[in-house]
């Protein structure tokens, strides 16, 4: 294998006194920082040299669904209708006109009230819509944002499945120019739905199990697979599930990041996750001090100048691929050592983001024990798959909703408190196995990345 010791991003090389940086610690006040700023335009650096023959995997490794377009029956829409304005007639509520807007597993059924209607006659209506439309639950949305319209999400009799192929392969995840684009799926108007990580910056992923929280997790990774090179991003998975995310050690050399004394890959011992949590802190502080040297704010604009070769590495800099931090079950790790984990967390989520640090927690257990304040007051966007009381609904969400579900990858994504239902994209194991397996074969690093010795 060709050597390319010289081309690896090496977190672990915490800057020392022979490259000009004292330790850094946030708590110091940060007035030791050695690093000269290079004003000279240096040779250009590419974040790629060493894998430049990597080939991203082909959009023919993910599985295509027969009959996957959403629709529903004439037959199918004129019932539903005629039973949503038989019970708005029990209470008096006149309807004016009645649009659906068909989505791969729900129906928005927009509805145009007579004028004087109080909407507060419409929000308690959820059950007997159900109840008449002999389905296990409906949402209502009073009113539609930015329209004088109600909405009534209704499942449709055949949903459809929303195949990761569809989203990797339309246009808008193509040209999309996010840092960390994530595709989660499709909304109910059957648009695909891209957010950037870099921006969220941190994600909340709950619900029941078997609701969809670990399709979800796959989709997110394999989107972000898909759309950077091995040098720009790296993984840290967290399962307790010692076979749930196994797929990915196939990738450890191109896209994963452990500690340098750790085995596995795919983190599984709650110890080895503290370790793991800790020595990102010790990461993000170097990145820091990095930024700080060089005057700068965000790690795009530090990576922006140093590939460009305004920052010298002879002075210490290096090139900073984006980390992101996938933790599953999280429930189980917190239950056994609250504190050890919370504290690494919260440390994390308050200030990784800018050095481009992002987590991703996931959990089947939507209780306050689990999601505690502290996890909501860093967590601003959140994902709720199906729970099975209102009250988890509000602990994941802070409200009503998730309790309203279907099931089997119906979602709802929280961001700055908008509330957008979607159908999450599927992708099977053995779509995964294909993924790894391609990238597996081509020229790889040496090792994973190696993270921070704890001291």
């Amino acid at each position: 294998m060709k050597n390319i010791e010289s081309s690896i991003i090496k977190s672990s090389e915490v800057v020392g006194e022979n490259m000009g940086i004292e330790s850094f610690n946030e708590n110091e006040g940060n007035d030791n920082i050695k690093i000269p700023i290079q004003e000279s335009i240096i040779e250009a650096y590419n974040p790629r040299k060493g894998l430049e023959e990597y080939n991203f995997p082909t959009i023919d490794l993910l599985q295509t669904y027969e009959d996957d377009e959403p629709s529903i029956s004439m037959e199918e829409f004129n019932d539903k209708r005629n039973s949503i304005i038989w019970v708005f007639g029990l209470l008096g509520i006149k309807v004016c006109s009645i649009n659906a807007t068909v989505g791969p597993t729900v129906t928005l059924y927009e509805i145009t009230p007579a004028p004087g209607v109080r909407i507060s006659k419409i929000k308690g209506l959820e059950d007997d819509i159900a109840l008449n439309l002999k389905i296990p639950g409906v949402r209502i949305i009073t009113p539609i944002p930015g329209k004088g319209t109600i909405g009534i999400e209704v499942p449709n009799i055949e949903p459809k499945i929303v195949s990761m192929k569809s989203i990797v392969a339309s246009k808008e995840f193509q040209e999309s120019t996010y840092e960390l684009p994530v595709a989660f799926g499709k909304t109910i108007s059957n648009e695909v739905f891209i957010v950037d990580l870099a921006n969220l910056p941190h994600l909340l992923v709950a619900g029941a199990t078997g609701q969809g929280k670990t399709v979800c997790l796959n989709a997110i990774i394999t989107s972000l697979i898909y759309k950077k090179h091995p040098a720009e991003l790296k993984f840290v998975i967290i399962a307790p599930n010692k076979v749930e995310f196994n797929v990915y050690s196939k990738i450890e050399k191109y896209f994963l990041a452990k500690l340098s004394d750790t085995e596995d890959a795919i983190i599984t011992d709650q110890t080895k996750a503290i370790q793991t949590l800790n020595s990102l802190c010790m990461e993000m502080n170097s990145r820091y001090a990095l930024l700080k040297a060089a005057h700068l704010r965000s790690i795009k604009e530090y990576n922006q100048k140093f590939i460009s070769g305004q920052l010298n590495p002879e002075n210490g800099y290096k090139y900073m691929p984006y980390i992101v931090t996938v933790i599953d079950e999280f429930g189980d790790f917190i239950m056994a050592a609250s504190k050890d984990m919370e504290l690494p967390i919260s440390h994390l989520a308050q200030m990784g983001h800018a050095v481009g640090i992002h987590l991703i927690i996931a959990t089947k257990r939507p209780t306050a024990h689990i999601i505690t304040r502290t996890i909501k007051a860093n967590f601003h966007s959140r994902i709720a798959f199906r729970v099975s009381s209102l009250i988890d609904s509000r602990t994941i969400i802070d409200r009503p909703g998730a309790n309203q579900l279907i099931g089997k990858g119906d979602m709802l994504f929280l961001q700055d408190g908008t509330l957008v239902r979607l159908q999450c994209a599927f992708v099977d194991f053995p779509e995964l196995e294909k993924i790894t397996q391609y990238i597996a074969k081509q020229q790889g690093y040496a090792t994973a990345l190696c993270l921070p010795e704890i001291s």
